[in-house]
């Protein structure tokens, strides 16, 4: 069988130097050696023929016997007769790796940190299938540059399927591909700059990065509080330098809430007087269990409002395919900013468009949608017989839910279940104020990316975590969301 390394060398670029350095023979033996050693060639791969090779550089082929035999001398090489030059398999030691080249990266057995979609159930056959296909229905001219508000037959399917599945008020003009959710917020951000705007308001406790990224931007993140009804409208009121805001009002992260509806009400009527902009972030809306999805924001004000989405929570963040649909001039804004973002590759976009065509991507949608609820229920089941009493809410949708403790710290409960092989995320990491809000301590159970049979194990580790941190009292060291056990 042939070796996967066959003529991996044939590529390498050698650097021969001046001839003021030595003779071309002696340059070459020197420039291969130098490969072999910094492990630019691998061991046992086939070096070229010494025809070919002499054609490539130029020189007789006399260079390239005289090198190859004084480096096969040195012991770097081999060579049979009848067979090719090889680098002997001694001649390349792999370089000795530190405590912090490998293994820094923790993977634990039971990964409960939120965010993450079911990836045993990505399509992949489907997937690749679409892929394939897309590769070779793309025009000659579509495999250059793609058009920088994306592919427009995606772009297209994609306002068919947001006005009918998320209730979106939109055409494909208003629509910019990017590579996902925090691509938009970027461009949206560096766009507002631009338009004048210096503070941009974030929801608190959210997720941090959107905050981090528009202060990358240049604006500067305004926490509102969050509470059981959504954003604090009447308190993003108080903040007369605030004109845009970013928000998931469909299901807010984390906690869960659904922005009440006179809160949108109040919510649109602020971006109209002010002439501000709302950045709708639509994370995972699609996955509601006990009751029908909730429309997007978008549709009640089109004018202030960007709709924003990706594929991470609905198929895989790999992807990293994502959209905004925003009014037409801040669309432009968004198709024109070239520095922050470029729109994903254009055969996935082709991809992506064949599945939302054929209906793949709302079948997947719906078996997503009763998989999670099934796991869901599984996890409040044995929530309930392992932790009982302890209060869960933010269980209606998407796949995590929140789970409020009694009698310890959840610092101590995360740190406690990080010895435990356990990753869980405490709720005050995702705050910019610690409020020492009512709802006390609290954990953010994710349970997305979490096999059902690791159900009971993830659960039963959780709650030997717990009566730990009681016995300890809670002295054990805050470990924060996603440390690794020492």
């Amino acid at each position: 069988m042939a070796d996967d390394r066959t003529d991996s060398a044939w590529g390498t670029f050698l650097e021969l130097g001046r001839p003021a350095e030595g003779p071309m023979h002696v340059r070459l033996a020197r420039a291969l050696r130098a490969a072999v050693t910094g492990g630019r060639i691998a061991s046992g791969s086939v070096l070229p023929p010494s025809r070919s090779l002499a054609a490539d550089l130029g020189c007789s082929r006399w260079v390239v016997t005289e090198a190859y035999a004084q480096l096969v001398a040195e012991g770097y090489l081999e060579a049979r007769s009848g067979s090719a030059t090889r680098v002997r398999a001694q001649a390349v030691t792999a370089p000795a790796t530190s405590p912090t080249d490998a293994g820094t990266r923790w993977e634990p057995e039971f990964d409960m940190l939120p965010g993450v979609p079911d990836l045993r159930a990505f399509p992949r056959g489907r997937w690749a299938d679409a892929v394939r296909e897309a590769t070779g229905a793309l025009t000659w001219g579509e495999l250059g540059y793609p058009d920088a508000a994306g592919l427009a037959r995606l772009r297209q399917r994609l306002a068919a399927y947001l006005v009918r599945g998320r209730g979106a008020s939109l055409d494909a003009r208003q629509l910019v591909v990017c590579a996902g959710t925090l691509d938009a917020v970027l461009r949206l951000c560096r766009a507002l700059r631009a338009d004048g705007h210096t503070h941009v308001a974030v929801e608190d406790p959210g997720w941090s990065r959107l905050g981090a990224t528009a202060g990358a931007a240049g604006l500067v993140p305004v926490p509102v509080p969050v509470d059981g009804h959504g954003l604090r409208v009447d308190l993003l009121r108080r903040t007369p330098q605030v004109r845009s805001v970013i928000l998931a009002p469909a299901h807010q992260f984390p906690t869960g809430v659904v922005l009440a509806p006179a809160r949108r009400a109040d919510l649109v009527a602020w971006a109209r007087e002010v002439d501000g902009l709302v950045l709708e972030d639509d994370y995972d809306a699609e996955f509601r269990y006990d009751r029908h999805p909730v429309g997007a924001l978008q549709g009640m004000a089109p004018e202030h409002v960007v709709l924003m989405g990706s594929l991470s929570k609905t198929l895989s963040p790999a992807l990293r395919i994502g959209w905004a649909a925003a009014p037409p001039r801040w669309a432009d804004a968004l198709a024109a900013d070239h520095v922050s973002g470029m729109p994903p590759p254009v055969i996935d976009q082709e991809a992506f468009a064949r599945f939302l065509d054929r209906g793949a991507y709302d079948r997947h949608l719906r078996a997503s949608r009763l998989r999670y609820k099934r796991r869901r229920d599984h996890l409040l089941r044995e929530l309930t017989e392992s932790l009982p009493g302890f209060r869960v809410s933010g269980a209606a949708a998407g796949f995590h839910l929140l789970l409020s403790l009694s009698g310890c710290p959840a610092p101590a409960v995360v740190e406690e279940a990080a010895r435990r092989d356990v990753r869980l995320a405490d709720l005050d990491d995702y705050r910019v104020v610690r409020t020492g809000d009512a709802a006390g301590p609290t954990l953010v159970l994710g349970y997305g990316n979490l096999a059902d049979r690791a159900v009971p194990g993830a659960v039963r580790r959780l709650a030997q975590a717990v009566d730990a941190a009681r016995h300890t009292g809670g002295r054990a060291e805050a470990g924060r969301a996603g440390g690794r056990p020492r």
